[in-house]
């Protein structure tokens, strides 16, 4: 595909978003019927979806509406990209801009616009975070790091990290925590990388890391609130006897893929059972909120809470 093939591509997708679809179901779709198209389209295309919807308010106004177009013209302009290269209107690529879309657009000015965040959340953000609320709201707006967490019952980030640079993969430490390592090159290898296959890491934010990591002492553990499993594959790896829990039982449904990868034992406990498991010695609980935490990774979130 070319540049202006996969702008094209990112419009149709994000045109797919704002009638309802979720963006991985746009994405997914788009996929299935583009065989086309390459890992490295793929992952161009998906970039392009990701960096608008982080950005859906001021790229709106950058592009002068509020259509997957306008918005995508929106997102060039902000990267400082050239709009005419990229919509030449050749073969399968966007169709050039018209003399009405060359001169449309703003530069945001209004507090919403600039922060991409609901008006409502406005007054929230000020309230809760101060003199921080500008740039927590602006920090929400970048691609969020990948981190890494180094399965310590298999082996050390030491020697994870030498495994995955011979796969292109280059990391660096992260002060949150011990176990955890910050990919700055090659992410997109890893989880076609050998390491990855023989259970030696899982992909974890940091701050869920030192969660973890902070805990006084190991035993038999109940983590309440699973969800896919991240917390409870990393207290596995501590030395925690684990049970996993959640209020809907199917997302716990890859915890025994993931745990057999990483070579844990960790029981999984359906509500209806929970009266039936005995007592333990933790019950940890990391309790479903708003999930502004996520908001880099699934902007669209921010847009419908």
């Amino acid at each position: 595909m070319t540049p202006s093939a996969r702008v094209a591509a990112a419009i149709d997708i994000l045109d797919q978003i704002i009638s309802g679809q979720s963006a991985e179901q746009a994405l997914s779709r788009w996929a299935r019927s583009s065989r086309y198209a390459g890992s490295k389209d793929r992952a161009a295309v998906r970039d392009h979806v990701f960096d608008t919807g982080r950005h859906w308010r001021s790229d709106a106004v950058r592009g002068g509406g509020e259509t997957g177009r306008a918005r995508m013209i929106g997102r060039l302009r902000a990267q400082g990209d050239s709009t005419n290269a990229l919509f030449d209107g050749n073969g399968y690529g966007a169709a050039e801009l018209t003399a009405e879309e060359s001169v449309a657009g703003l530069t945001p000015d209004v507090m919403g616009d600039r922060w991409d965040l609901p008006d409502w959340m406005i007054e929230l953000f000020n309230a809760s975070l101060g003199d921080d609320a500008e740039r927590t709201a602006l920090a929400l707006t970048d691609r969020a790091p990948i981190t890494l967490r180094i399965n310590s019952a298999r082996t050390t980030p030491i020697e994870a990290a030498a495994r995955l640079a011979a796969d292109g993969v280059v990391l660096s430490t992260n002060p949150r925590a011990a176990s955890a390592l910050t990919v700055s090159e090659g992410a997109r290898r890893i989880r076609n990388s050998e390491a990855f296959s023989q259970g030696l890491f899982e992909l974890q934010d940091a701050s869920s890391q030192a969660a973890v990591a902070s805990l006084p002492a190991q035993g038999r553990v109940l983590d309440f609130c699973a969800g896919g499993g991240g917390k409870a594959l990393a207290l596995a790896a501590a030395g925690w006897e684990v049970t996993a829990h959640d209020i809907d039982a199917a997302r716990m449904q890859d915890i025994p893929v993931r745990a057999a990868r990483g070579g844990h034992d960790i029981a999984i406990c359906a509500p209806e059972d929970l009266a039936k498991v005995g007592t333990f010695d933790l019950v940890f609980c990391d309790v479903p909120c708003s999930g502004s935490g996520t908001w880099r990774r699934a902007p669209e979130a921010k847009w419908t809470l």
